[in-house]
């Protein structure tokens, strides 16, 4: 689950060079709205009026998930088509373009997908888009363990590394390229028999695709979720659900939240707190001792990830909440939980940091930390996928940053030039081969010159880097850790 950017508007509209939306200012035509029955139903297309994050009027092409009426007036749940879920909103009659309406068409039984039950049934016809991200026989993949060396290009570059030609990487390893977003709708072949909490997406319906909780208020914050989360049936008619900040427990009224806070003597999430420096601590919380918090904890995150699903059974997780302390106590901003036994190296099931304090750069410190615990482990880790868009943004950036800081701070011995290995680079930074060699693809570094694969680091990236460092006040310090990792394996110490 995903450093989360804070939601703008227009935040998740589709990537440049997709079909273009809908756009111009069309008249409602209450005529042209009319289904054979005489009304807009569920799984209608049609463009909608909404407000980009350039404050400007567009009209991208919507379905209709749901229709309700309130004192005589319809609101319509719609989600716009090829945009991120959680712009998904209730719109009035007037923004529907009506003269453009799809109506769905008829089918005689639920559609299916692998052979599995679709979300629903009427829907317009929808073409799964899968890309497949093929590593090209010219892109140069350099060697694993071959040593890398620094190499001049035309006088432009400032420093290159070069590794020596060795076996090609399958094309598979780009594990966290923007289109691994869209591997959630593939099917997987046999149930994973670990604690993963990546969701099967292709079993939603359309209740889960639309948000239930209208708003949360968490200590001195206001939260409008993005997606739904399984909040108990009764209290998703609330106009605002109130959670106390400490151990997260939900109540229908603030009366019911000042009762409670009578009696919560917590002033900190269970567990242990295992770092601190200046007013941010990290407590580790064990899903099987804790397990009344960790269940809210996920209810609470599931309204912000929409790739996970939620697990009541946290036995198999450890949870590590980042706080803020002031005189009130410790505030969460944010957390990543991990399997105590991964078979796939995962470090990270999800992560996630809370709306208010997202773009502040508490998102890498929960990644930096959960790579922190991988070095103490010596292990090296990954996050598990499909990372959200707003995660992949902020691992590609950590991942960027942590390797070109190492290879900026190689030196030449003896006048010749400063070696390393990808190896090396994943040893000392507990970053997965195959996310360091992406990484590299990523920033367009891998030259192929004279035989050798050479990693070039133009003016323009390191000037790039040291400005992004500049900016980058939060950071993990390793003295401050106090972590001692436990051996998993033996059951009794579940």
């Amino acid at each position: 689950m995903a450093e989360v950017v804070s939601p703008v508007p227009g935040a998740g509209r589709r990537e440049p060079g997709e079909v273009g939306r809908a756009r111009g200012p069309p008249v409602a035509d209450p005529g042209a709205a009319l289904s054979p029955q005489g009304e807009i139903i569920e799984g209608c297309r049609l463009p909608v009026l909404r407000r980009n994050q350039d404050n400007e009027d567009e009209w991208p092409l919507a379905e209709i998930l749901s229709v309700k009426d309130i004192s005589g007036r319809k609101l319509f749940y719609v989600h716009y088509i090829d945009f991120n879920k959680r712009l998904d909103e209730w719109v009035t009659h007037e923004r529907l373009d009506l003269k453009k309406i799809q109506f769905p068409k008829k089918e005689a039984k639920t559609p299916t997908k692998n052979g599995l039950p679709g979300s629903r049934p009427g829907s317009p016809e929808r073409e799964v888009k899968r890309k497949v991200e093929v590593v090209s026989p010219a892109t140069p993949v350099p060697s694993e363990t071959a040593p890398a060396s620094v190499f001049p290009q035309n006088g432009s570059a400032r420093r290159a590394v070069a590794a020596q030609p060795g076996r090609k990487r399958k094309s598979n390893c780009l594990g966290t390229d923007e289109d691994s977003q869209d591997s959630s709708d593939g099917i997987p072949s046999a149930p994973r028999m670990t604690g993963s909490l990546v969701s099967d997406r292709s079993h939603d319906d359309i209740v889960t695709r639309m948000k239930n909780i209208e708003c949360i208020e968490l200590g001195r914050h206001r939260l409008k979720p993005w997606y739904f989360s399984p909040y108990p049936q009764e209290l998703t008619m609330l106009p605002v659900l109130y959670l106390c900040e400490f151990c997260l427990k939900y109540g229908r009224s603030l009366k019911c939240l000042q009762r409670h806070l009578t009696k919560c003597d917590l002033r900190h999430p269970p567990g242990n707190e295992i770092y601190r420096k200046g007013t941010i601590s990290f407590f580790e919380i064990d899903g099987r001792k804790n397990k009344s918090y960790s269940q809210n904890l996920c209810l609470l995150a599931k309204c912000f990830l929409d790739h996970k699903t939620l697990y009541y059974d946290t036995d198999p997780f450890l949870f590590y909440v980042m706080t803020e302390y002031d005189c009130k106590g410790f505030h969460i901003v944010g957390y990543f939980s991990k399997e105590k036994e991964s078979t796939e190296d995962y470090n990270v099931a999800c992560i996630l940091t809370l709306p208010p304090y997202q773009r502040r750069g508490y998102g890498k410190l929960l990644i930096e930390f959960s790579y922190e615990l991988s070095k103490v482990e010596g292990k090296t880790g990954t996050p598990e996928k499909p990372l959200s868009d707003l995660g992949l943004l902020s691992y590609r950036s950590y991942w960027s940053q942590t390797i070109l800081e190492i290879l900026m701070g190689l030196k030449s011995e003896s006048g010749e030039r400063p070696q390393i290995t990808i190896n090396e680079i994943s040893e000392i930074t507990s970053i997965k081969k195959e996310d360091v060699i992406s990484t590299l693809q990523y920033l367009n570094l891998i030259n192929y010159y004279k035989g050798q694969y050479i990693l070039t680091l133009s003016e323009d990236i390191v000037d790039g880097h040291e400005r992004a460092m500049l900016k980058r006040l939060l950071r993990i310090d390793s003295k401050c850790l106090h972590f001692t990792p436990k051996d998993w394996s033996k059951r009794g110490k579940w």
